[in-house]
């Protein structure tokens, strides 16, 4: 198998995650492609050589490795990361849709139009392509750490197995080759496992939340924009007072309208005359 384009293929989809993404590529890269191909293999090999039974019965080794091992680990896992993997791939084809929908209209209505304000922004389709990935990736992960779990009896390889299918001629002991070295292996493949597994979860929880905000955000700004308009649409909120001016510019028939009803009352002022007293008559 071609790791090389496999992580070039996948490198493609670094630019379109989000940082829980970045670090679950990282994960996958450094923790289970770099530790298949340059430990898992060699420890594995051909285990099937390795694995002895006491007994020089014709079949009965091969018999009872199928019984024990119907699938090899190693070959469980190249499944595992190409699976888990092929729906990253979902969004590099949506975003190379949108990139040959945009090449279309811009040849059609000019240079300067634009359908995308960024085909690789997650909105609208490729939100949900993305959010679909990610559910589906999580879903392999479990499913295939089920089938680990169900196949070789929660992930324990013990050293020596007992055997009594045909054509055993009786219950024989069968050896398996290395097996604290595969245990650590298997615990560290599934522990990367569930680790991706949790970062996938942590990614759909950031992408829920982050558009339900954005959401709450878009409510707000046009519950504001209603009442604004509602506001400006008010006639007796657009009332202005009238300048000199257009006072003077009125007909005589309106500005008789726009008399005020309320009279002053006249004051009448009376003058109150001071006359000198009459001394004469006194004396």
């Amino acid at each position: 198998m071609d790791w090389k384009t496999f992580q070039a293929l996948l490198s493609g989809v670094n630019k379109y995650s989000t940082a829980f993404g970045r670090i679950w590529l990282s994960v996958v890269f450094v923790f289970r492609v770099m530790v298949y191909v340059v430990a898992a293999e060699r420890v594995w090999g051909d285990e099937q050589k390795d694995f002895d039974c006491n007994t020089k019965q014709p079949g009965c080794a091969n018999v009872c490795y199928d019984h024990f091992f119907p699938i090899s680990h190693i070959r469980l896992w190249a499944l595992q990361l190409i699976f888990v993997t092929c729906p990253s791939f979902m969004v590099v084809m949506h975003v190379a849709y949108r990139d040959d929908r945009e090449r279309k209209y811009r040849a059609k209505h000019g240079e300067d139009a634009k359908l995308y304000n960024n085909t690789g922004k997650k909105h609208g389709g490729l939100w949900w392509t993305y959010l679909i990935s990610l559910f589906v990736k999580t879903g392999i992960e479990v499913a295939f750490l089920y089938i680990l779990h169900r196949v070789y009896d929660s992930f324990y390889l013990p050293r020596l197995v007992k055997c009594g299918e045909s054509p055993c001629p009786n219950l024989v002991d069968c050896y398996i080759g290395h097996p604290t070295e595969k245990k650590v292996f298997t615990y560290f493949m599934v522990g990367a496992s569930a680790l991706c597994i949790v970062l996938n979860i942590c990614e759909i929880i950031y992408l829920i939340s982050k558009r339900v905000v954005r959401i709450a955000n878009k409510l707000k700004r046009r519950g504001r924009n209603i009442q604004n308009d509602d506001y400006n649409n008010d006639p007796f909120n657009n009332l202005q007072p009238l300048t000199r001016l257009e006072m003077k510019e009125r007909p005589s028939s309106l500005k008789s309208t726009y008399k005020p009803t309320i009279r002053v009352p006249s004051v009448r002022i009376e003058r109150i005359r001071a006359s000198a007293p009459d001394l004469s008559m006194a004396t």
